[in-house]
């Protein structure tokens, strides 16, 4: 069965490869061919790559620590900070087994959940935390980006710096080595011939997911309403009141490390990647081609709102000229939402309906 994340469903009884799709010249398998090969293909071998770095900059430090490793490490989280914000827009397929979406990133943590199980192992020095083996068998609170981000820039983390807390690192280290498997994992699993990739290039009667070309872009189209609702409604207005006073930012993802904005930049700087290399906009009927063009602007302009703000969150929010590009990153995600969930959908016979984050 399809996923229940879809946040479009069929209106009407198009087959989509039929009719629009094949007016445009193109086939719906060939549409999630190019989206695969030319993005989600390429963005998860760049988080293998990036995952890989960082497992070394860790290890680097744990066997010498200093000042200068300690800020290496941290660059290169940011690096994979932004590398997984591009691809994460692609919650389909392998990255939904094995808890690997959960086990990559738990967030949001509300209850801090995973902030308490993580500081217990590093108070209790938990030795099969630091085995990255045995850790990918513990909480997933314990086994992504939080919890390294924690290591790297909570409370304690300047004794990363000095000899004085090894575990601290090689628990760090521990992540790192997970987060680069499960990359891999992930990669190497879109590439498989008989994998996830092909069922979804290449739809048909006998296809256990996906029956017709409709059911395949509906997947596509979904990954751009989902996103957009999360981005807005999850990551954003999370953090961002509507007043200062309403502010959270102690809310706001990847707070400790100050990249929340290059995270938000990233995606929606995956979204416009993923529509441009699907070309799902030449799909559209010639009076209807404006879309695409006004899909790309938006995501250009809201990614630009977000790299505007870097630093500290809480200093950008109190900053109203840093706060006015916030909620003009909001007004563009809600916009894209409309044109995205409504006109586009209703172009290609296909309606808004329920949402991801409904809990079904």
């Amino acid at each position: 069965m399809m996923s229940k994340r879809l946040a479009v469903v069929m209106a009407l009884p198009l087959v989509l490869a039929g009719a629009l799709l094949a007016s445009a010249a193109a086939k719906a398998s060939d549409v999630i061919q190019r989206a695969i090969d030319g993005f989600v293909r390429p963005a998860y071998a760049r988080l293998h790559d990036d995952a890989d770095s960082l497992t070394k900059a860790m290890r680097t430090l744990c066997d010498a620590p200093s000042q200068d490793r300690l800020d290496a490490a941290r660059a290169e989280f940011s690096g994979i900070v932004d590398a997984w914000s591009v691809v994460e827009i692609i919650r389909i397929g392998p990255i939904t087994q094995d808890n690997r979406l959960e086990r990559m990133l738990f967030w949001p943590d509300r209850k801090s959940i995973g902030l308490r199980q993580v500081q217990a192992a590093l108070a209790s020095k938990d030795r099969t935390a630091a085995d990255p083996a045995q850790l990918a068998t513990k909480s997933v609170a314990m086994q992504g980006l939080g919890a390294l981000e924690f290591v790297l820039y909570g409370d304690g983390a300047e004794r990363l710096a000095g000899k004085d807390d090894p575990y601290r690192c090689a628990y760090g280290a521990a992540v790192a080595g997970n987060i680069e498997t499960i990359a891999a994992e992930v990669s190497d699993a879109w590439n498989k011939p008989d994998g996830f990739a092909a069922l979804w290039a290449n739809p048909g009667p006998q296809n256990a997911l996906y029956r017709d070309g409709t059911e395949a872009v509906t997947e596509l189209v979904g990954v751009f309403i989902n996103e957009l609702e999360m981005v807005r409604d999850v990551r954003l207005k999370g953090f961002l009141g509507s007043s200062p006073e309403a502010d959270k930012p102690k809310q706001a993802i990847y707070w400790r490390s100050q990249n929340t904005t290059r995270s938000l930049t990233g995606n929606l700087s995956g979204m416009d990647a993923l529509f441009q290399a699907s070309q799902l906009g030449d799909a559209l009927s010639p009076d209807a081609r404006w879309m695409a063009e006004s899909i790309h602007i938006q995501l250009v302009n809201g990614a630009a709102d977000a790299t505007a703000i870097r630093g500290p969150i809480d200093k950008a929010l109190a900053d109203p000229t840093l706060r006015q590009k916030l909620d003009h990153f909001s007004l563009v995600t809600s916009s894209l939402s409309t044109l995205i969930g409504t006109r586009l959908t209703a172009e290609f016979g296909l309606t808004a309906g329920f949402s991801s984050l409904d809990g079904d």
